[in-house]
C-alpha cells in the first residue's frame, strides 16, 4: 500500500513537471514566468479547496456534484449579503459558511437518512442552486467594491511574511517526517531507507523553498493560497489523526463492516456533506474575491475540475483511499492544463477532450492498482 501510495505521488508530480516543459515550450517561456505561476497559484486555490473537502466525500464512496454552482451561489450570497445588504465582510463570512454547512447538512440528511444515492441528491443540489443563483442575482452581475471582502482573493503576503511561513513549513515538514519514521520503526511497519528518507526531506524541502522563491519575486504568497494550505494542513490532521477521519475511511472502505464494529455510519456521512457545504461556502468566497464580481454563471464545471483533482491525486471512487495533499496536487495538474491550454491559444473544444482524457486515464490508472 506504502509503495503504491509512492508511486501514485510521484507519477503526479512527474506528470506536473512533464505539462510545465510541454507549455513552457509553446508559450515561449512564458508559462513559467514568475507573474504566470503567481496567476496559476490562485486560479488553482479555487479548485484545491473544493478538492479537499471532496476528497473526504469520495473517500466516504460519495460523490457531490453540485459543489461548482454551490459555491458559484455561495459567492453570489457574500457579494449580496456584502454589497446590497451593507453588512461586514465578518458578518458576512459567518452567514454564507453557515448557509453553506447547512446545505451540505440537507444533502448529506436526505443521502444517510433517506437513502437517496448521492449521485441523485446531488445533482438535484447542482440545478437549484443554478436556479437559486440566477434568482437571487436577478441574472445581473454583482461587482464587489475594493475592501477587504475583494481582497481575499487578491492582496498577497510581504516577502518577508512568506520567508518567515517557508522557516515554518521546512519545520514541520522535518518534525513530521522524522516523527513518522520513529512511529514505524517502533512499530515496525514498511518504511523507506534512510538516504530515501533523508532524500524525500531534502527533495519536500526544495520545493517549499522554490515556491516561496517564485511568489516572492512576484508580489509574495497570494491570499487564496495561504487560505488554501491553512486548511489543507487542517484537514490533513483531521483526515489522519483523528476518530471522525479514522471513520470516513473505515466507511469508505466498508460501510457494513464499519456499521459492525460500532461506526455510526450515518452520522460520519451527514458531517462529511456538512465539511463539504463549508469549504464550498470558502471556495465561493475566495472565486468571488478573485474575480471581483459575483456571475450567473459562476462556478460552471467547477465540480468536475474537483472530482478530476481527487482522481488524478489518488482518491478512488470506490471509496476507502485517497490524500488531501494529493488532491491539491491533482488540482494544480488540472489547472496547469486549463492555464497552458489558454495561454497556448488552444481551442475549447480540444481543451475539453483533453480534460477528459486526463480524467479517464486517471481513473484507469486507479483501477489499474487495485486490481494489481
Amino acid at each position: 500500500m506504502l509503495k503504491d501510495l509512492n508511486l501514485r505521488m510521484y507519477a503526479m508530480v512527474l506528470a506536473l513537471v512533464c505539462v510545465w516543459v510541454i507549455f513552457t515550450l509553446l508559450t515561449s517561456g512564458t508559462f513559467l514566468s514568475t507573474r504566470n505561476l503567481s496567476n496559476l497559484s490562485r486560479q488553482a486555490a479555487v479548485t484545491a479547496i473544493l478538492a479537499v473537502g471532496m476528497t473526504l466525500v469520495i473517500v466516504s464512496a460519495n460523490i457531490d456534484l453540485s459543489v461548482g454552482y454551490g459555491a458559484g451561489l455561495l459567492g453570489a450570497i457574500a457579494a449580496i449579503v456584502h454589497v446590497w445588504w451593507g453588512q461586514p465582510i465578518l458578518v458576512t463570512l459567518f452567514i454564507v459558511i453557515c448557509i453553506g454547512i447547512l446545505m451540505g447538512l440537507m444533502q448529506g440528511y436526505l443521502v444517510a437518512y433517506q437513502r437517496i444515492p448521492a449521485f441523485i441528491v446531488t445533482l438535484g443540489g447542482f440545478l437549484a442552486y443554478r436556479g437559486l443563483m440566477l434568482a437571487f442575482t436577478k441574472g445581473e452581475t454583482i461587482l464587489l467594491p475594493d475592501n477587504w471582502l475583494k481582497a481575499i482573493g487578491n492582496a498577497y503576503l510581504s516577502p518577508t511574511l512568506g520567508w518567515g511561513l517557508m522557516g515554518v513549513g521546512l519545520g514541520i515538514t522535518g518534525y513530521r517526517f522524522y516523527r513518522q519514521r520513529v512511529n514505524r520503526l517502533q512499530y515496525g511497519t514498511e518504511q523507506a531507507s534512510l538516504p530515501m528518507f533523508l532524500l524525500k526531506i531534502v527533495g519536500i524541502s526544495a520545493l517549499i523553498v522554490a515556491f516561496i522563491a517564485v511568489m516572492n519575486a512576484h508580489k509574495g504568497i497570494p491570499f487564496p493560497v495561504c487560505i488554501l494550505f491553512g486548511l489543507a494542513f487542517v484537514f490533513h490532521f483531521i483526515a489522519n489523526h483523528t476518530r471522525f477521519g479514522r471513520y470516513v475511511y473505515a466507511v469508505g472502505g466498508n460501510a457494513e463492516a464499519a456499521y459492525l464494529s460500532g461506526v455510526n455510519v450515518r452520522r460520519i456521512t451527514v458531517r462529511v456533506f456538512a465539511t463539504m457545504g463549508a469549504l464550498m461556502a470558502i471556495a465561493g468566497v475566495v472565486m468571488t474575491a478573485r474575480v471581483g464580481s459575483a456571475s450567473p454563471e459562476a462556478g460552471r464545471l467547477l465540480e468536475l475540475d474537483a472530482i478530476a483533482a481527487c482522481v488524478i491525486g489518488g482518491a478512488s471512487l470506490m471509496g476507502g483511499r485517497g490524500s488531501i495533499f494529493g488532491a491539491i496536487l491533482g488540482a494544480f495538474v488540472m489547472e496547469s492544463l486549463n492555464n497552458g491550454m489558454s495561454m497556448a491559444n488552444m481551442d475549447a473544444s480540444w481543451q475539453d477532450i483533453i480534460k477528459g482524457v486526463v480524467l479517464v486515464a486517471a481513473v484507469g490508472f486507479d483501477m489499474a492498482s487495485r486490481r494489481r
